[in-house]
């Protein structure tokens, strides 16, 4: 499957050439600022199946302690992916042109999700980080 993402000015442009795995709503409150929404919509990549096609050079990042951390566009501020030690981990559903023909999986930390949400029913929730075999 080849998909293609953009930010919200259009500069940086990605493609995969593979699917999306393990789609997820994260509802925590770090995700809440780092996505400017109640939660986040993410899908894990393959880093070997994901590759910027232009404007890589308004990247920037924040990474944290751990070595995770997300790139955003410097021009329009849109999220683009998640990264893990210097590697693209995961991309944004919302910056895809495609359908990616993957739903969302799980919700996770909703047990510090705003109050003014309403997780829809029917998809798994974890107060925090789900069982290892989830």
């Amino acid at each position: 499957m080849n998909l293609s993402g953009e930010c919200f000015c259009g500069e940086i442009k990605y493609e995969i050439n593979g699917k999306l795995l393990d789609a997820r709503s994260c509802h925590c409150s770090r995700c809440r600022k780092a996505f400017s929404s109640q939660a986040s919509a993410y899908a894990l990549v393959d880093p070997s199946e994901f590759q910027w096609v232009s404007g890589a050079e308004f990247l920037t990042s924040y990474v944290g302690e751990h070595g995770f951390g997300l790139q955003f566009c410097k021009k329009c501020g849109s999220t683009l992916c998640g990264v893990y030690q210097g590697e693209v981990h995961g991309v944004t559903l919302g910056c895809l042109n495609e359908d990616p023909e993957i739903e969302i999986g799980r919700h996770i930390f909703v047990g510090s999700k705003a109050s003014w949400e309403v997780i829809p029913e029917g998809v798994p929730q974890y107060e925090e980080h789900p069982p290892e075999n989830a």
